[in-house]
């Protein structure tokens, strides 16, 4: 009798360790490819040396980049080389930069919305949500903003928000405008198109593929989703596949120089002269790269840990100080 307790208990110890290591290996599904809306707020461990901002000062836009990130994290720079750390008067996870009306608005995390008239100076505003909101463009003099659940939003000033109905319950990570249209994308290959923010069309993205952003550049709207994924429309309604040549998850592009980039996860760098055809290139990280912008001359890359890559071109890339170990969501210019 002894001898059967004994192998029953066995069993069920057996039993455990089985479930626990498919629970873990469900969360790393869920890290590697339901990132952003699995995310908390939860700051991450950071060594004060680490956060020390450097001594540059910007007393108004002309040209700027603007990044923002976990934690509260905004950063700014004329030139892409140096960076400055701002305070943002929030703790939450940052998604996204937009500019209309002489005004930033950054938008996160728990329905965060903060304007600001110089990049320096910010403040919190009523989203009306607890969503997390996941980007924010400008057109057509109004803010849309998109976030989890299918949550929209859109403002005239950046500081009162009206709800708007998307038509969808999946959540929303990427949003631009261009060619007098709104499009955003988001979770299972989701993209709607507006002409006016506020009532949205349901469009054929041909993938079950999350799509992390959406970006309008020479004359071109481009999604960029998990696995590789990229899909192109010269007018947000049709949608055509491109070939990249990649698995990585791709987060992010951006146009300058006569080339389309794509960034992603591991380090991944994509150039492109058409949008249809993708080049692999070295960008000399493994981290995560999470935005990209083209400006003054150069592409700018923010990434996890702090990472900030810049390059005139799509082939050699330096790295710079961001002056932060936080990891960075978007970066976005000004001119």
């Amino acid at each position: 009798m002894k001898n059967i307790y004994i192998i029953i208990i066995s069993l069920f110890g057996l039993t455990l360790i089985s479930c626990a290591k498919i629970n873990s290996a469900m969360d790393d599904v869920n890290k590697k490819y339901d990132e952003f809306s699995k995310e908390s707020d939860e700051p991450e461990k950071t060594s004060a040396s680490t956060e020390k901002a450097s001594i540059e000062k910007v007393s108004s836009f002309g040209f700027l980049f603007v990044s923002v990130g976990e934690n509260g994290t905004i950063l700014t720079s004329p030139k892409g080389n140096k960076w400055t750390k701002r305070t943002s008067g929030s703790k939450s996870k940052l998604r996204a930069v937009a500019y209309g009306k002489d005004n930033l608005v950054v938008v996160g995390f728990s329905g965060t919305i903060l304007t600001s008239s110089d990049g320096i100076k910010w403040t919190k505003r009523k989203s009306g949500t607890k969503k997390n909101l996941g980007s924010v463009t400008y057109g057509k003099n109004i803010f849309v903003v998109v976030g989890n659940s299918g949550t929209i939003l859109t403002s005239s000033d950046g500081i009162k928000w009206n709800k708007r109905k998307s038509g969808t319950k999946q959540s929303l990570y990427g949003v631009a405008y261009g060619n007098n249209t709104f499009v955003t994308v988001g979770k299972k290959g989701t993209i709607y198109s507006s002409s006016d923010g506020k009532k949205w069309t349901r469009r054929k993205s041909r993938t079950s593929v999350e799509f992390n952003e959406v970006i309008y550049s020479n004359n071109t709207f481009l999604a960029f989703g998990f696995k590789g994924v990229i899909r192109t429309s010269l007018n947000g309604k049709t949608w055509t596949k491109s070939k990249t040549g990649t698995p990585k998850g791709l987060s992010g592009g951006a146009y300058g120089n006569n080339t389309f980039m794509a960034i992603g996860y591991k380090g991944a760098v994509l150039s492109s002269s058409d949008a249809k055809t993708w080049i692999k290139r070295k960008s000399g990280t493994k981290k995560n790269l999470r935005g990209i912008a083209y400006g003054n001359g150069q592409f700018v890359i923010v990434g996890n840990v702090g990472t900030i890559l810049t390059s005139p071109d799509p082939v050699t890339w330096t790295k710079r100080n961001s002056g932060t170990s936080r990891h960075l969501r978007r970066v976005f210019t000004i001119d």
